[in-house]
């Protein structure tokens, strides 16, 4: 029987392939060894500090050894861990602190220009007694003491808060238990092919569930290597060279500089053949059209991806959109568009909610997602319930026109968003990433849109960006009243 509990997994793999590299991330390497030895060592440490069963430990680091080290710790001695965006804001921070209830904060000092002790200096939060900036902490509490915390873990116990929101929400902290993330994860590793001979190259940062879940969890249940980068362009290219990945995983808008790299046409890159990061992937890996390829539906709520399909092969036009079908132990169904999900990996409850604010009465989650499916059982999205763009009493669903922008750009990654009008209710607005040395001729745009959409549905009025200067939330998703300014500068 597979282990259930995140401590049970890295003590077989220890035991087992213990010199196998569980994390490569740019100049660091961590064995499962290692893994296993320094998070029994940070483990005895938080005991020291007074964290045991149930403690909040919270991580604030960015992808790296020390997020992996500090995870493993926590959750072998059945402390709930807590993730934090390293794009936090000083009050954002406070009040997912307050919110979470933390007693421990594990933090980086510092990271791309953020000054965590700083930000962090006069944060006051009822729970929270400890902050410990890079692993610090020089007490240690018995190896027995450790081990018979160990001991008592089981799988139905919380491993995690993973805090979401919706584009313009306030952010929601989602418990998921040991099982349910690893036994998710095990099921998704068998349809897309991640075995323990893999290396996979994942871009989604650890403190969101992608890069948790779909990344760092399903690397450890198959024992496999993960790979990850916080560098710059060249020196990830040189890694990527170097390493080798077999396969990929995260949003491709983030690694599209990376073939624009004056270097780039010069790499060997042939090792990566599967996976979602098509613009870096071997050439004959890449679709001939993104679309023409089943895409994934993730969601916090759900432990990752829900949508997806094991087929990596173009697909007929007939089934362009698709994003697969319901991974196991998840039920669906449609009601009036909306997309209804329940099951036994789904999370507990949003934390300090009830039950009832989280599903209805029949146990379903109501997505907020609008989607269809056909024939065969695919599903294929539509838009966010509540994003419709009303324009002169006719109905826009963003996605689409962020589709059709995308396909006559090459790729450009748009965000799509209804701006108010006197006479129309609302116009059609998009904000178009465009990265250094890429033209965005908005004449041309408009004019290849025409083939492609009926006339209310083209953008009224274009901005461009720099992708690093998208708004973001503390949670990764775009922010859109501050998206809405750019149009007022």
């Amino acid at each position: 029987m597979s282990p259930d509990t995140v401590g049970a997994l890295v003590r077989e793999w220890a035991a087992t392939r213990g010199d196998h590299p569980l994390l490569v991330c740019d100049e660091e390497r961590l064995t499962y060894a290692d893994a296993a030895q320094y998070s029994a060592e940070l483990a005895q440490g938080l005991i020291a500090l007074g964290a045991g069963k149930g403690t909040h430990v919270g991580l604030l680091y960015p992808n790296g050894t020390a997020f992996v080290v500090a995870m493993l710790a926590a959750a072998r001695i059945g402390a709930v861990v807590v993730p934090f965006s390293t794009f936090s804001t000083g009050p954002e921070l406070r009040d997912q602190l307050v919110h979470s209830d933390t007693e421990i904060l594990l933090a980086t000092t510092s990271f791309r220009g953020h000054d965590y002790v700083a930000r962090l200096h006069d944060v006051r939060a009822p729970w929270l007694r400890h902050i410990v900036f890079d692993h610090q902490i020089v007490e240690r509490a018995a190896s027995e003491l450790a081990a018979g915390l160990e001991e008592d873990v089981n799988g139905c116990d919380p491993l995690a808060i993973v805090y979401t929101s919706g584009s313009t929400g306030t952010p929601k902290g989602v418990v998921h238990t040991h099982e349910s993330l690893l036994g998710h994860q095990r099921n998704l590793n068998e349809i897309r092919g991640l075995t323990a001979a893999d290396r996979l190259f994942c871009n989604s940062p650890f403190f969101w569930i992608g890069g948790l879940g779909f990344g760092l969890l399903a690397t450890l249940v198959a024992g496999s290597t993960l790979v990850c980068s916080n560098a710059e362009p060249g020196a990830l290219l040189d890694l990527l060279e170097a390493v080798r990945p077999t396969m990929t995983n995260g949003f491709a808008a983030g690694i599209v500089h990376l073939a624009r790299h004056e270097s780039f046409a010069g790499r060997d890159l042939s090792s990566m053949r599967r996976g979602n990061l098509y613009p870096i992937m071997a050439p004959e890996a890449r679709p001939r059209d993104p679309e023409l390829r089943h895409n994934m539906l993730g969601m916090t709520e759900a432990g990752s991806v829900v949508l997806l399909s094991g087929d990596d092969t173009d697909q007929p036009e007939h089934r362009r959109g698709s994003f697969g079908k319901p991974a196991p132990g998840f039920e669906t169904k449609i009601v009036d568009g909306e997309l209804w999900i329940r099951g036994r990996y789904m999370m507990q409850g949003y934390y300090k909610r009830s039950r009832e604010e989280c599903f209805d009465a029949d146990g379903w989650f109501h997505t907020g997602d609008l989607f269809r499916t056909d024939a065969d059982g695919f599903f294929y999205f539509i838009g966010r319930s509540g994003s419709m763009i009303k324009t002169a009493g006719a109905n826009v669903f963003p996605a689409e026109v962020e589709r059709a922008i995308a396909n006559v750009t090459g790729d450009l990654v748009a965000h799509v968003l209804p701006l108010p009008d006197s006479g129309r209710g609302q116009l059609v607005a998009a904000v178009v990433l465009v990265p250094d040395g890429v033209q965005f001729d908005e004449a041309a745009v408009r004019d290849k849109l025409k083939a492609e959409l009926s006339s209310y549905k083209i953008p009224r009025r274009f901005a461009t960006l720099a992708p690093d200067d998208l708004p973001l939330t503390s949670s990764g998703k775009v922010d859109l009243p501050r998206l809405a300014a750019v149009f007022d500068a």
